[in-house]
């Protein structure tokens, strides 16, 4: 005798929640907390439950935002909080519905994160990389959907994706420091597995290098996770040696912010003492004390470029993978200690 097929309400009973939150979980309505979001999923799959196809068409106009368990307060973050928006503005105006798919690194399933991929969202776009590896990303492309990524690309892949000019912003912000007279420069970089911060990293030590100057390895910290501040921890390290820098580069707005905290905090001055620059033109840079020096990346536009290129995509318009870079701009403020009529475009 076969045997019944599992129903919402197992679900509900197995996963430990109520049949409401089943239901919300399935059609991805808000307010679900992303534990519980991932458990109900886990639990679909393990029960092998045939989540049902809804019958109003919005499957065909549903686009997903996959981001990583740890971006997710970037939602509300000025710099991939202003991508998205983008996206999400660019989406609604052609009727579109965004579905957030949150993949958490420890409890997550490739499995299950594919399952709803594929019976929910004609296309998805993929923000930023860290815990979402390039293997997971080639395992996403399999699915036969339609895929873009923003700030992030994988080299050995031909995949559309959206980039801000990562490695000209770090190339440009050097040049900056090294064109006010600094020799002595440290850099507060960052996680490794973010491509995007990787690449300017690559572009501050080839205009370093172009310099003919070497970095010491204790002016090149390496980034401490679980502080609120970040660059705070780093900064801290440097001016704890013998020599300081005359100048630094912080690797985006959010470790400038910490990296400014921990030089007040011994009584030295900005840009005085140590200047200080960065990446990313946050709305915060233009109100630190002093007014933060940083490389401008066009976030919002990032955001309609890569819902552009994932709406042809879905309506079989591109038949060929495009990278797109947009320009970056190089923003002067005084915390470098230069005149704001030395703002750089640089070619």
């Amino acid at each position: 005798m076969e045997s019944a097929k599992p129903t919402m309400r197992d679900v509900a009973k197995a996963a430990q929640v109520s049949l409401t939150t089943v239901w919300m979980v399935i059609h991805n309505k808000p307010g679900i907390a992303p534990e519980t979001f991932q458990r109900v999923w886990d639990t679909i799959a393990a029960l092998d439950y045939k989540v049902k196809p809804t019958v109003d068409g919005d499957h065909g106009k549903s686009i997903g935002l996959l981001i990583e368990q740890n971006s997710v307060p970037v939602i509300s973050d000025v710099f991939y909080g202003e991508i998205i928006r983008g996206f999400q503005i660019a989406a609604e105006r052609l009727g579109y519905h965004l579905v957030l798919f949150i993949f958490d690194r420890a409890t997550g399933s490739i499995d299950v994160l594919k399952r709803g991929l594929t019976q929910k969202v004609s296309g998805v776009v993929v923000a930023n990389d860290g815990d979402i590896t390039p293997g997971m990303v080639i395992q996403l492309e399999n699915l036969s959907i339609p895929i873009v990524l923003i700030e992030n690309h994988i080299d050995e892949q031909r995949l559309p994706c959206v980039l801000g000019d990562n490695f000209m912003a770090g190339y440009q912000v050097t040049r900056h420091l090294l064109n006010l007279g600094h020799r002595k420069i440290a850099i507060l970089k960052g996680p490794t597995k973010y491509s995007s911060l990787v690449d300017r990293l690559r572009g501050c030590m080839a205009a370093m290098a172009e310099a003919g100057l070497l970095i010491p390895a204790e002016w090149l910290p390496e980034p401490v996770s679980g502080h609120p501040l970040k660059g705070y921890v780093q900064m801290k390290e440097i001016l704890q040696q013998a020599e300081y820098p005359t100048a630094v580069i912080a690797i985006s707005d959010k470790s400038a912010f910490g990296a400014m905290e921990a030089i007040r905090e011994v009584g030295l001055k900005i840009p005085d003492n140590i200047a200080i620059a960065s990446i990313d033109n946050t709305l915060e840079s233009a109100y630190t004390r002093p007014p933060l020096t940083t490389v401008n990346i066009p976030k919002y536009e990032m955001g309609v470029l890569a819902f552009q290129k994932l709406h042809r995509l879905i309506q079989g318009d591109d038949t060929i993978p495009v990278k797109t870079i947009v320009y970056s701009e190089l923003i002067v403020r005084e915390s470098c200690g230069a005149a704001i009529s030395q703002t750089i475009r640089f070619p």
